[in-house]
């Protein structure tokens, strides 16, 4: 293979890398979205198109108009939006190539117009210009060998090999990957031999969770211990990835004593596992990681839903009397959740969410899988079709990456606690302060220890500015930080990264707008900023302990524990 067809190889594996890194479900259990759904949307944009008959033909007679000026090339579509599937010159240089280009975009601008002009609202508007970017995303020229001259040319170069490797990693994704095309090679990935393998130990269990304690790496550590508690919807170890990225083996590298829950993923019959029983679960950890370490109280991490898990379960022992949470960190999550400012908003009307709920009770729980095939639909030229081409018509594997195994070993929800999830989603009750967890009221604005609440720029699955309202009815001195990255490349953040920036402001006005415009640009990681802020509030040092565990609650496994493999 030539040093240009390298290079190539190469820039394609970043693309995929980049859309998917930041275009994964990972974290996002609010909503139980299933291919009923879409399959629904398509049937009703179908009618309303077919019920305005005269408007269909309108467009289809304007449509023809423009290939047919494309053809005699008086219309050369010159203002078409550059998109990098039209990258290859061949679409430039060969003139039936370039004529196809140019129709394909006539067409995806004349549906546009059409869904524009169908005399929808609301929801229903919504819907079309999904069902329409679905449709013209699939129908691209690139996603088939003959309008893909790059595929073409790798047919002739490799005589015919890339045809052979695509059709088998085709039925391979058939017999395994549910007919999606795959997004990771995950045979070059071991959960416990090359991902998770910060040393630790397993010193407690119960029915939803593995409490997980790590070994110090350094001679003194913080009296006050850290407790950080995953989402449930993906397994702990987007925490602990590959040492250099690992934010276990950074916080034990600060001097912080690190406890984690693991939580075991549910089967139908665990169905009404709900937020009681998930609280009730991790204050026992608690009570366990008070006993290991003899401290009064701790500090705790909580990212997306285990950031929404961690605030209720902080205002629940505060209002319960026991007042052991001394701060609490929250990334990538949202308190406030208005279902207009998600990216499924199209399917989050009443009834959806409503359809979502009896689906998870007659499962017995929302499967990952499913969230995670439909997720990759909402994005489908990011996260379907660019697969499609590299896998199937290229013959080239799937990138081997650790951020996308970890995305692809998801988990369920039970059905219980996807209803409650589901309940926030829609009545916005920990803003409102209705909450009850376990005949107890859930008080945000009476939670007051020290918060440092983070957000990603361009996350699109947590919005940031949904993020920021939590400084806005959330009590306690509140610290906000801005990264300048996207979902999980605000999480996944360790320090030397030259291209991470972050943002501060000591203000926090209502306007989310404002804040950032008067925000300080830093150059490096948040983390480092946080674990400065953490040390203030993590009390005097001490010699570490040798050993894990204690007498109450010895070792058991070692890390990453046996949950984390169900």
């Amino acid at each position: 293979m030539s040093e240009k067809s390298k290079k190539s190889a190469a820039q394609i594996q970043e693309e995929l890398l980049a859309k998917a890194i930041e275009n994964t479900v990972a974290l996002n259990p609010l909503v139980g979205v299933s291919t009923d759904d879409i399959k629904s949307a398509v049937k009703k944009t179908a009618k309303q198109a077919a019920a305005q008959p005269s408007k269909v033909l309108r467009y289809s007679k304007r449509f023809g108009r423009r290939v047919a000026d494309i053809l005699k090339g008086t219309d050369e579509y010159d203002d078409a939006i550059k998109d990098r599937r039209f990258s290859d010159p061949s679409w430039e240089e060969n003139v039936i190539y370039r004529k196809l280009k140019q129709a394909y975009f006539a067409w995806d601008e004349s549906l546009d117009e059409l869904v524009d002009d169908l005399d929808l609202d609301g929801l229903d508007l919504r819907r079309a210009k999904f069902v329409k970017e679905v449709l013209t995303t699939s129908m691209s020229p690139t996603n088939f060998l003959l309008g893909n001259p790059k595929a073409l040319r790798k047919v002739v170069e490799t005589k015919g090999n890339s045809l052979i490797k695509g059709l088998k990693n085709y039925v391979n994704d058939l017999q395994h990957n549910h007919g999606m095309p795959s997004q990771v090679d995950k045979s070059k990935f071991r959960v416990g031999v090359n991902l998770a393998t910060t040393e630790g130990s397993v010193v407690y269990r119960n029915e939803q969770l593995e409490l997980i304690q790590y070994r110090p790496r350094t001679s003194k550590v913080y009296r006050r211990p850290l407790l950080i508690v995953p989402p449930q919807i993906n397994k702990f170890y987007i925490y602990d990835l590959t040492p250099e990225k690992s934010f276990f083996r950074f916080c034990l590298e600060q001097g912080f004593q690190v406890f984690v829950i693991s939580w075991r993923n549910p089967v139908a019959e665990n169905r009404d596992w709900g937020l009681d029983e998930y609280v009730t679960a991790a204050s026992q950890a608690i009570g366990v990681i008070l006993d290991i370490t003899r401290s009064k109280d701790l500090n705790v991490v909580g990212a997306c839903a285990g950031g929404i898990t961690s605030s209720i379960l902080s205002s629940y022992l505060k209002e319960t009397g026991r007042n052991v949470v001394n701060s609490l960190s929250l990334s990538v999550c949202m308190l406030s959740m208005k279902s207009k400012d998600t990216e499924m908003s199209v399917f989050t009307s009443p009834s959806s969410l409503q359809a979502a709920r009896i689906r998870s009770r007659e499962k017995g729980v929302l499967e990952g899988p499913e969230l995670s095939r439909v997720f990759n639909w909402m994005r489908p030229n990011d996260l379907v079709w660019n697969y499609h081409v590299n896998n199937y018509l290229m013959g080239e594997a799937p990138p081997a990456f650790d951020i996308l195994f970890w995305n692809s070993d998801s988990t369920n929800l039970p059905a219980q606690l996807h209803c409650d999830f589901l309940d926030l989603f829609e009545h916005n009750l920990l803003e409102e302060g209705e909450m009850e967890v376990l005949d107890t009221t859930i008080n945000l604005r009476t939670l007051d220890c020290d918060k440092y609440v983070t957000a990603g720029l361009s996350d699109h699955i947590t919005p940031w500015k949904v993020c920021y309202q939590t400084t806005q009815f959330v009590g306690g001195n509140i610290k906000f930080v801005l990264s300048s990255s996207g979902h999980i490349q605000s999480l996944v953040n360790p320090p030397g990264n030259t291209r991470a920036r972050y943002y501060c402001n000591e203000e926090l006005p209502e306007s989310p707008d404002i804040w950032l415009e008067h925000a300080e640009q830093l150059e490096g990681s948040w983390w480092t900023d946080w674990s400065e802020w953490l040390k203030e509030r993590s009390g005097e040092r001490k010699t570490a302990p040798r050993n894990l565990g204690n007498r109450n609650y010895p070792t058991m496994e070692a890390a990453p524990g046996t949950y984390v493999y169900s």
